[in-house]
């Protein structure tokens, strides 16, 4: 069952990601395709898997064994790393460079490996020889992006999948190369592709927290200024700050992040550690420091969670169940943030048409009450003539109000309603708010009077109390401020 949810999840993901980065949906499939592809074999591998005894998940849960251990804390900073740096990439619409330099760094691992095996045959590699490759490599692979851009016609997203496709198919050629030498001492580096944290020692996450704790601090250290580059590169050098070294500052930490995470996740999913964190967070705050904070609990939490699944069952790869772990993070987040999430975007959508409602039923019964003398003890006002002051449904009315009546807005007797003391109150509030901007819009934009009711309609319900405090400066010589203006326009009582 899994297989089949996973589709749905991860291309909901992708086009979500999408939207935040503003880059073709081709690229975010193409991670999806990867990402499922991997977890699908994953799937099979662990179909005839024993489930874990209460001992073991204690033992894995409590990092007991040295291998959990050292692999759990290594992916865990890489993770946090990652979430932080993901966070300006994501703000500054380059998130998908971070593929780019995944794919880029192939060729790099490639030739690195072919130097020292000139120089040593048959010897073990060292791991920071290769990095230092891929790194290298990556370094190029952005020089290129940057170079096609500004010296041709050719856009940002063609740019990228020239670079990237060029890159991986040289980095395809040598390994090619590299598996026809034959040679022992490359065992290990298709890891470089998928990933492969299981075998990662003690000295290869001695490299990686060097790695991810040089970009944290850099990214600390430079927070303010990225920030700016982030959201107002135009202004940042009008005020004399320096873009571009601050952009290639930026990008060269996305290398370092892409080439120390190979070893994790593999270069196909190394930009999903980069993109899926911040991303989630951008659902629970506006605050960019509590949003970097939040992607590097996010990412610490899914490398974390990710490994120890992996080590629970033996045949599920830590990289992809890792990077599916914070694409479960971005589901929730999705759903339940507390700032942009669906649940709450669709809570406050149903409040906002509520209260609209509601004022409409309120500013309706006011000018009713109002043409009829304007005491708070006028007469009832029949149904009818509440349905034809409006485009009401006779349904939504009748919700509406029932609602007012309990929260003792109104008086009704039978078919016939008017507004209690307190409802008196909150009508004049409303009705004052909308002649306001009824005035506010003949008097200052030199709209006629006979069309500002169905424009001051679209507004009068967000107007907070700042702005009809200027509203009653700005015209003060029109109206008592005391008092509810009379209406500029004669009151429709059928809706059009």
């Amino acid at each position: 069952m899994i297989r089949w949810m996973l589709p749905v999840l991860l291309l909901a993901s992708a086009f979500v990601v999408q939207a935040n980065v503003g880059a073709s949906p081709v690229e975010p499939l193409g991670a999806v395709a990867n990402l499922y592809l991997l977890a699908d074999v994953s799937a099979d591998a662990g179909a005839n898997t024993q489930w874990p005894t209460w001992d073991e998940v204690l033992r894995v849960v409590t990092l007991r064994d040295y291998n959990t251990r050292v692999v759990f804390w290594g992916t865990c900073m890489l993770g946090v790393a990652a979430g932080v740096v993901g966070t300006f990439m994501l703000l500054r619409k380059r998130a998908l460079i971070a593929d780019v330099v995944g794919h880029a760094s192939l060729p790099g691992i490639g030739v690195a490996f072919l130097v020292m095996e000139m120089v040593s045959p048959g010897a073990e590699k060292s791991l920071s020889a290769l990095l230092l490759g891929a790194s290298v490599a990556g370094v190029l692979g952005i020089l290129c992006v940057i170079a096609i851009r500004r010296l041709s016609k050719v856009k940002e997203d063609a740019a990228l999948a020239i670079t990237l496709s060029v890159f991986f198919g040289l980095g395809i050629t040598l390994f090619t190369l590299i598996r026809d030498v034959g040679s022992g001492s490359q065992t290990g580096l298709n890891g470089f592709i998928e990933g492969k944290a299981a075998t990662m020692t003690q000295s290869d996450v001695q490299v990686i927290a060097m790695g991810a704790v040089g970009v944290f601090v850099v990214a600390m250290l430079l927070f303010k200024e990225f920030t700016l580059l982030c959201f107002d590169s135009r202004f940042a050098a009008t005020q004399g700050w320096p873009v571009l070294r601050l952009d290639i500052g930026l990008m060269l930490m996305v290398v370092g992040i892409s080439v120390i995470g190979l070893q994790s996740v593999g270069l196909l999913l190394v930009v999903a550690m980069l993109i899926v964190p911040p991303s989630a967070a951008r659902f629970w705050t506006d605050r960019l420091r509590l949003m970097a904070g939040i992607a590097g609990v996010i990412g610490g939490l899914a490398a974390g969670v990710g490994v120890m699944l992996s080590a629970l069952f033996s045949k599920l790869p830590a990289g992809p169940v890792v990077v599916l772990a914070g694409t479960v993070c971005f589901a929730f987040s999705m759903c339940l943030g507390t700032r942009r999430g669906l649940l709450i975007k669709a809570l406050r959508h149903v409040r906002l048409q509520h209260r609209i409602r509601m004022h409409h039923l309120l500013r309706a019964l006011f000018e009713a009450q109002e043409q009829g003398g304007g005491e708070a003890d006028a007469s009832f006002i029949p149904w009818d003539t509440l349905l034809r002051r409006r485009s009401w449904q006779a349904g939504e009315l009748k919700r509406c109000v029932r609602i007012a009546w309990a929260a003792g807005y109104i008086y009704r007797e039978g078919d016939r309603y008017r507004l209690s003391a307190t409802g008196l109150e909150e009508a004049s509030r409303v009705v004052r708010n909308h002649r306001l901007w009824e005035l506010y819009l003949i008097h200052y934009a030199d709209i006629a009077p006979s069309h500002v009711d169905r424009d001051a309609d679209q507004i009068e319900h967000i107007l907070g109390p700042e702005v009809i405090r200027e509203l009653e400066t700005m015209l003060a010589d029109v109206h008592d401020q005391q008092q509810v203006p009379p209406s500029p326009h004669a009151i429709v009582t059928t809706p059009e």
